[in-house]
């Protein structure tokens, strides 16, 4: 019995040390965290005597904010927040150039200036439209949440890949554009 009760109190330990982990804020910036491109191109950092060989940037508000409060974090499947790059004017130019190219890697959101055309049959809507990437075309699901509303007149459309456009307000589209996307909006 004594042997399952250490082993139950290990645990719990464990589990308390994690979640003070957790709940601690750390931030990070050029005082005390150096980040870097390791052999493989993948960023790294250091953090006093801590070595991650490849970390993410999320962003911790990605509506609101493009590049303040971004969340620095391990790659592997847990995903542990390391620490919080609360603007980039903290980290110096260099630091600041690699974190922005990685959030343009993970938030890759063409935004798109005009509709050509949407055709809708079988459930599905195919839309072939102009953004600021280039002509593109892709297939929506009709009837799920792959047009969401963030405003009266943002909207963010997922196609069936997980590939997301942004249309930043409507109301700068022709009318013509806009009727085709009377269905959806």
């Amino acid at each position: 019995m004594g042997i399952g009760m250490e082993k139950e109190e290990f645990t719990l330990d464990l589990m308390e040390q994690e979640t003070d982990e957790m709940l601690r804020i750390r931030y990070l910036n050029k005082e005390n965290a150096s980040f870097y491109r390791n052999g493989t191109g993948f960023l790294s950092l250091q953090v006093g005597e801590e070595k991650y060989g490849r970390v993410s940037v999320v962003r911790m508000f990605p509506m609101q904010t493009k590049t303040d409060l971004l969340s620095i974090r391990t790659t592997d499947e847990r995903s542990k927040e390391i620490g919080i790059v609360e603007k980039l004017s903290d980290v110096d130019e260099e630091t600041g150039k690699m974190l922005l190219e990685q959030l343009e890697l993970r938030y890759f959101m063409p935004v798109i200036k005009k509709v050509i055309q949407i055709k809708s049959e079988f459930g599905y809507a195919y839309w072939d439209v102009e953004t600021d990437k280039g002509e593109c075309r892709f297939t929506i699901q009709m009837g799920g949440n792959a047009v969401i509303h963030l405003s009266d007149v943002r909207i963010i459309i997922t196609d069936i890949d997980g590939n997301r456009f942004e249309i930043p307000d409507i109301e700068k589209l022709t009318h013509k554009e806009r009727k085709k996307l009377d269905l959806f909006l």
